[in-house]
């Protein structure tokens, strides 16, 4: 399934908990509904910002790992 995506950051090498905040100023630049798509390292940043993000009410549609990153991608609420 292919999703269209609105944005897309790359947080690798960016620590907890500066990579959420990005990720949460990202979504604020997009509309509701719209795909953020985010590279997370392996780690903190891959358990803690899925997680906050559906706290918040967020969709994380998909997980994809990559070599030592993981690939995101969220939908806004």
């Amino acid at each position: 399934m292919e999703f269209k995506i609105e944005k897309a950051i790359d947080l690798e090498g960016v620590v907890c908990p500066l990579n959420l905040v990005k990720v949460k100023v990202a979504l604020e630049e997009i509309a509701s509904g719209e795909l953020l798509e985010v590279i997370l390292d392996e780690g903190d940043a891959i358990l803690n910002v899925p997680r906050s993000l559906k706290e918040e009410g967020h969709k994380v549609l998909k997980v994809v790992p990559l070599d030592r990153t993981f690939k995101v991608v969220i939908e806004k609420k």
